[in-house]
């Protein structure tokens, strides 16, 4: 989602990096307004329920193609130094997140002075250094996500620079045994292995890389990233019912992004895009404009829905099959004039995202 790994793709390979990151941007609007819905098992309609199940479920893949679409870009890329990357990467990305933090923070603040709540200048205080450091908003958990990615990835990005394709699918193999380890079912009959610095979040931005590289005809059957991407919703569609009906509250479980069900239907959307013939010509004027802005609508969008909320535009203003989306979009449109609205400001582009 961030703007700053290449707004506008110069190279025409890259065109369909455009639409898939304004594909993933809708998917985690689409996500966080379904999730008010898919939270509440047994406090929602089973309907509302199961609406807000199906949409969260299917749209999972949002964060692990954002780290993806990273790591296609920076890894296909040579930086002069490490300090060369921190600088051109890492800075752009804090200085978005703490003004947008600020703004989530200084609503916090509103709410408690609203609310009568007794605070001094040191309870303010107080408040807003932990809110930065714990996050000032739900989603923000993605951001010191990223910074700690981007941290490790000049180190990362020598050794693939260095490695053939053959050494990258080696750590990717070992990487989704990791993932696949940690379900309880597997993790008790697993030898105790070390596999610590295989595992995480660093495999997608690799994985992105290894398949923006692969050009092989298996990789190009639509049919087979189909059948990913069903199968993969399927078991987190089915997988959070089952749970939540045993009333363990673990239900959740399969909505996370680093479990086989989700990274199947990462994979599915990311060869998606890749080898759809009709995405690799220049996009469009607007499309090219949601990318642009596809980090800043990502830091604001929250916001967003908490106003549309206010007004009484939520995921069930009306029907949830159609409320969920069509608030997301209005969300979508309404954060990207915000974005672009603030960019145009004296030193906005700097803040903006």
């Amino acid at each position: 989602m961030n703007n700053n790994e290449n707004t506008n793709t110069i190279q025409e390979e890259w065109y369909w990096i455009d639409y898939l990151r304004v594909f993933a941007t809708f998917g985690v609007i689409l996500l966080h307004t379904a999730a008010p819905l898919a939270n509440q098992y047994g406090i929602v309609s089973n309907y509302d329920w199961w609406i807000g199940n199906i949409y969260n479920s299917i749209t999972r893949f949002c964060v692990p193609v954002f780290l993806m679409i990273s790591g296609a870009l920076i890894f296909s890329k040579t930086y002069n130094s490490t300090n060369d990357f921190l600088k051109k990467r890492v800075s752009k990305i804090i200085v978005p997140f703490l003004f947008w933090s600020m703004i989530y923070i200084a609503r916090g603040i509103f709410f408690k002075f609203r609310s009568g709540e007794d605070i001094t200048i040191i309870d303010v205080l107080k408040f807003i250094f932990l809110k930065l450091v714990t996050g000032a908003s739900v989603h923000l958990w993605y951001v010191y996500l990223i910074i700690g990615l981007y941290l490790f990835f000049p180190i990362i990005g020598k050794w693939i620079h260095g490695s053939s394709l053959r050494d990258i699918r080696y750590f990717i193999i070992i990487w989704i045994i990791t993932i696949f380890v940690q379900l309880p079912f597997i993790n008790s009959y697993f030898p105790k292995i070390n596999l610590l610095y295989f595992s995480g979040y660093i495999g997608y931005p690799i994985l992105g890389y290894f398949l923006s590289k692969t050009n092989g005809s298996f990789w190009k059957k639509n049919g087979f990233q189909l059948l990913f991407f069903l199968i993969g919703s399927l078991i987190t569609i089915l997988g959070a019912y089952f749970m939540a009906i045993q009333k363990t509250g673990k239900y959740q479980s399969f909505y996370g992004y680093l479990t086989p069900n989700v990274l199947l239907t990462s994979i599915a959307i990311f060869l998606l895009f890749k080898n759809r013939l009709s995405f690799k010509s220049n996009p469009p004027a607007l499309l090219l404009f949601f990318s642009k802005y596809s980090y800043g609508i990502y830091l604001v969008h929250l916001l967003v829905l908490w106003i549309l909320r206010m007004v009484g535009v939520s995921q069930n203003f009306i029907n949830p099959i159609i409320g969920i989306p069509m608030t997301s979009l209005w969300c979508l449109v309404f954060s990207a004039l915000i974005i672009w609205t603030v960019n145009k400001m004296p030193m906005g582009k700097y803040i903006s995202g």
